[in-house]
């Protein structure tokens, strides 16, 4: 997305810490995009849900990947170079 940024994201121990995952991806990234733009990259905060263990992740993944198609950036969510998975292939994701 032009504007924002969706993601799943999974911690895999008790000492997970979403604060500081977030502010290792934006402050990398953020500089990466400043020494290329000369601007900033994000805005302050993030907004974040917790997935409950009985919610079905399949919705939530089915959201995501078929935002860039509801902002009418593509017409497939396979055609969205910005999707992608460390878990799932992408057909999975698009099937979810």
């Amino acid at each position: 997305m032009p504007d924002h940024v969706h993601a799943l994201v999974h911690g895999t121990s008790d000492g997970a810490d979403l604060r500081r995952f977030m502010k290792r991806v934006k402050q990398s990234s953020g500089q990466i995009y400043r020494r290329w733009s000369n601007e900033a990259l994000w805005q302050e905060g993030y907004y974040d849900r917790v997935v409950r263990p009985e919610e079905d992740l399949s919705g939530i993944v089915r959201y995501i990947v078929e935002n860039p198609v509801r902002e009418g950036l593509v017409k497939s969510p396979l055609e969205y170079q910005f999707v992608g998975s460390t878990v799932w292939a992408l057909e999975e994701l698009v099937q979810r």
